[in-house]
């Protein structure tokens, strides 16, 4: 993973049990954000997917698109493009039907200061798209943010525990769920709801905000000391591969690595394959925002991607100059402000 390029192609290369999942799913995909940042690459990667199983699926991908090359990437890509803004009820309206609706949506960055906005987006929307699609499978992605905070130790919260989100960006996103979750249970609409907590690729993530602070010499913030993270493409895999798990009641799964990472650890090491000291600020908390991921890795194997191979791949890049979308996680955030 070298170039952009090569980056792209691993992210969207399917695994033989995700061709076969594809095949046995009956009807077109949409996919609503598929501008953001895991939409091109969830999206080439269905398209790859479909074109191995033989099917005759369409894949829709569905944005406003406000940078125009990622449209000609992805209808490059084989996918049929759709510029619309879904908060419009008439451009949401005029979207095709399609038996599996994955749903990408979400405002994260931003949203201190801007509330109002972030529950129209994280919780009111919702209700508008399950409606325009009931009784579609649908898989919609949430986040591990609805958990509480919880000692470093326990391995996290698996899907049985109770939720306890810190901050209105947590709490809309668990208002999202409970929204998706009443229209199910209305409709009879099959849906999944995927805990995400943190993607990584080369251009973003936990890792590259590690990274690049390190390569500036900037110190690292121990407070929030431990995390989760799952490489990109094995998350667009269980995403695409949990539309035949959907569900009424919901599919409720944590989507993540299995590892509980120390910052610190990964930051040494991180400073090591980029040579550049590591200058560390405050001290571990004795809680962090994890998940347990044990379900998900029981359904859907490991990730194909290790921890070890994130760490070295993210240093080269980073230590390259590579381009990265600069758009940090924020995840040292301990209480709920994006």
């Amino acid at each position: 993973m070298r170039t952009v390029a090569e980056l792209e192609e691993r992210l969207s290369r399917p695994r033989p049990a995700l061709v076969d999942d594809l095949r046995k799913l009956d009807g077109d995909i949409i996919v609503l954000g598929a501008a953001g940042k895991l939409g091109p690459s969830l999206v080439d990667l269905a398209v790859r997917a479909i074109e191995a199983a033989g099917t005759d699926t369409t894949v829709y991908a569905v944005s406003r698109f406000t940078t125009p090359e990622t449209a000609d990437k992805l209808s490059a890509c084989g996918a049929t493009v759709i510029r619309a803004d879904i908060t419009s009820d008439d451009e949401l309206a005029a979207l095709p039907d399609a038996a599996n609706v994955i749903y990408l949506i979400g405002a994260k960055f931003g949203t201190t200061r801007n509330e109002a906005a972030t529950w129209a987006t994280n919780a009111y929307l919702p209700g508008r798209v399950a409606q325009r699609y009931a009784g579609s499978r649908i898989v919609a992605l949430s986040t591990g943010n609805v958990y509480p905070l919880s000692p470093t130790g326990s391995g996290g919260p698996t899907e049985a525990d109770p939720v306890g989100p810190v901050g209105e960006y947590a709490m809309s996103c668990l208002g999202r769920e409970r929204i998706f979750s009443y229209f199910a249970e209305r409709h009879q609409t099959p849906l999944a709801l995927l805990r995400l907590n943190y993607a990584v690729e080369m251009r973003y993530g936990v890792l590259v905000d590690l990274a690049r602070a390190i390569h500036a010499g900037e110190p690292i913030d121990l407070t929030m000391g431990y995390v989760n993270v799952v490489w990109q493409g094995y998350a667009n895999e269980v995403t695409l591969r949990s539309l035949l798990h959907a569900d009424v009641p919901p599919f409720v799964l944590n989507v993540t690595g299995p590892e509980t990472i120390s910052i610190r650890s990964v930051a040494i090491e991180l400073g090591r394959l980029l040579d550049r000291e590591v200058r560390f600020t405050g001290e571990e908390a004795p809680t962090a925002l994890l998940s347990n991921a044990t379900r998900c890795h029981g359904l859907f194997g490991y990730p194909e991607v290790p921890l070890a191979e994130l760490v070295e791949a993210t240093a080269a890049w980073v230590g390259s100059g590579m381009p990265v979308l600069d758009k940090p996680t924020k995840f040292q955030s301990r209480d709920g402000r994006f």
